[in-house]
């Protein structure tokens, strides 16, 4: 039985919202998104926050919120921000404290899925760069960072449900049928 929260990681469009929150109806667990919690906090926009406080100022709340919605209980699933991982504290923090799952998937499958739900407010391009181009610098920076923080690696490319089936294997394998 998992007793302890699950944090999503991965790039931008990798799905950590959406398989999320299936994961966590399926294991009864309370559902929380960073950049959500950050945007009900403060009442603005990742990109707004860019804006006001640079990318700096970002990452400080963003680490802020992390430790804030990991104490409201144990029985939760996490969703993080693409770049959480660059904080190794965050790192540190997310493996000490609970079951960290790296959502991978290839840069392409990313960028189709950011051209299709841009969600520019919540998910700010990165360096103005086309984004087949960002999504690609994005993951040769991070994914060391990605494998880094990551008790488990999963295929984020297939359709949200088998993710969750996929992740439910992983950590509970009699329960996943």
């Amino acid at each position: 039985m998992i007793t302890q929260p699950i944090y999503l990681v991965g790039a931008r469009g990798c799905g950590k919202t959406t398989v999320g929150c299936a994961l966590a109806q399926a294991l009864g667990f309370q559902f929380s998104d960073t950049d959500h919690a950050l945007l009900a906090s403060t009442g603005q926009s990742v990109a707004r926050i860019v804006e006001t406080e640079g990318w700096t100022g970002f990452r400080a709340r963003e680490s802020e919120i992390l430790h804030k919605v990991t104490g409201a209980c144990g029985h939760q699933v996490i969703a993080t921000g693409g770049g959480i991982v660059l904080s190794e504290a965050n790192r540190r923090f997310m493996r000490e404290h609970g079951i960290v799952v790296y959502l991978h998937a290839a840069a392409a499958v990313l960028a189709h899925r950011l051209s299709t739900v841009p969600q520019e407010e919540q998910r700010p391009s990165l360096t103005g760069r086309p984004i087949t181009e960002e999504i690609e610098e994005i993951l040769l920076a991070r994914e060391s960072l990605y494998q880094d923080a990551a008790h488990h690696v999963l295929d984020a490319s297939a359709a949200p449900q088998d993710v969750v089936l996929a992740i439910m294997r992983q950590l509970c394998p009699c329960a996943a049928g």
